[in-house]
């Protein structure tokens, strides 16, 4: 699946978290609010995805379903986030 477009968004860190990202995939769809964290033990970054609230439960609002795709998509962000965060 072709990736494109990964737009990082930088934001005051708060509890981990220093950017927001988006990507458009196969020139089709647009995904947003992803969260880039600092890993809890400092060796990097890490991303999650949206969730929403409903009642007591956080209910994901999309993610990778396969696990090749997930780590490819990951690969992506971090890379295009490691490099505009160190020149922010």
């Amino acid at each position: 699946m072709k990736i494109s477009e990964i737009q990082i968004y930088p934001i005051k860190p708060k509890d981990g978290l220093v950017a927001f990202a988006s990507v458009v995939l196969e020139d089709r769809l647009f995904i947003g609010s992803i969260g880039v964290h600092t890993r809890l033990d400092g060796s990097g970054l890490r991303i999650t995805y949206p969730t929403k609230k409903v009642g007591d439960k956080d209910m994901n609002i999309f993610h990778p379903i396969s696990k090749d795709f997930g780590a490819e998509l990951e690969r992506a962000i971090i890379t295009r986030a490691e490099t505009l965060l160190t020149n922010y």
